[in-house]
């Protein structure tokens, strides 16, 4: 590279016979390293997604999720405590009912002693608002179809106009119970607007939303769903109301929708496979913009770093910043605890 290269100011030294540049000068120490950094990770941008299930009396592992286990709702308050206290600032709970409760439209996700319901108001008598509490609001853990929404029995497809109702009633009873953020999942058209209107007319209106605006039907959601207990009815997928994985246009659309319906925040799903797409809205919209590093995403982590294959911790460490640089101001994982405890939070 010539010496007249823009950015490249050389030295009177030189490497292998090379004139050093200022890049490499600066690369020179770890303190100096943190000094020029672009892009920095901190606790702050964390949200730990943590599950909590009916019925259980200890937590339970989820083996495809090492270190992620389905939680009481004891040891989900704990857990939001411990993760207060190492600076997260959210966390985003999704409530698992017992299977014998699941039915055609998830009709126990709406109860106000649902069990997502009975987590947040236990977390928000431990911590007050010292800590962010996000609900999902989504039908398909309580649903016996899988589905995020009620189906039209005469098609096998979900009917989003029969749908939104519940969303808003959902989003609503998660309000009631303590959540400072409800965060629609299901990619129903419309849902932000119903939720919002509902919240307002009850007098929440200090309740914010964040959608899952760009949520791509993903082959990454596996450990997910057998954290959440969720199988789509004969072999079926979400393909119709999720977004297609080759299309990147479609998700400024789509964000572009829920903010005008009275998004607060907006998420883009997964992650590190739609980095193009988080640094499209990041460009495009002045919300805050989230990104969900997904279950499979943090499994092949885990997977690799157990065979000894890759340094775990300096992966995740890496995957995040990657997140973090391409605009999201935060990141829902599962590596939460563990990254903040590496922070120092």
């Amino acid at each position: 590279m010539s010496d007249d290269v823009p950015f490249m100011v050389r030295s009177r030294g030189s490497v292998a016979g090379y004139p050093v540049s200022r890049q490499r000068r600066l690369r020179r120490t770890p303190a100096l390293r943190r000094l020029v950094a672009e892009t920095r990770l901190s606790v702050d941008d964390l949200v730990a997604p943590l599950f909590v299930a009916d019925g259980l009396d200890e937590p339970r592992p989820v083996p495809s999720l090492p270190g992620v286990v389905q939680h009481t709702v004891d040891s989900v308050t704990a857990e939001v405590k411990r993760l207060g206290a190492l600076g997260v600032p959210a966390v985003i709970l999704f409530g698992l009912p017992r299977p014998e409760h699941k039915d055609a439209t998830g009709s126990r996700a709406l109860r106000p002693d649902g069990i997502t319901q009975q987590a947040l108001a236990s977390a928000r008598h431990a911590v007050g608002d010292t800590v962010v509490l996000m609900a999902d609001c989504c039908l398909d853990e309580f649903t016996d179809h899988g589905h995020c929404g009620v189906v039209d029995p005469s098609t096998g497809e979900v009917d989003n106009d029969a749908t939104l109702p519940l969303y808003a009633e959902l989003a609503l009873s998660q309000a009631i119970a303590g959540a400072d953020v409800i965060a629609p999942s299901g990619m129903m058209d419309g849902q932000v607007g119903s939720i919002r209107a509902a919240l307002d007319g009850a007098g929440f209106q200090g309740t914010a939303i964040l959608a899952y605006a760009a949520k791509y039907a993903s082959a990454l959601y596996g450990p997910f769903r057998d954290a959440a207990q969720v199988t789509i009815a004969d072999g079926g997928d979400r393909k119709g109301y999720q977004q297609d994985s080759r299309n990147r246009r479609e998700a400024m659309a789509e964000v572009a929708l829920d903010v005008g319906e009275g998004a607060d925040m907006v998420m883009v799903k997964p992650a590190l496979t739609y980095l193009d797409v988080i640094a499209d809205v990041r460009g495009a919209f002045d919300v805050p913009v989230g990104a969900y590093h997904v279950s499979g995403e943090y499994a092949m982590v885990k997977a690799a770093a157990e065979r000894g294959w890759i340094d775990g911790p300096a992966v995740a460490l890496e995957q995040l910043t990657a997140v973090k640089r391409a605009g999201a101001d935060f990141i829902l994982t599962y590596f939460a605890g563990e990254v903040a405890e590496a922070l120092g939070g």
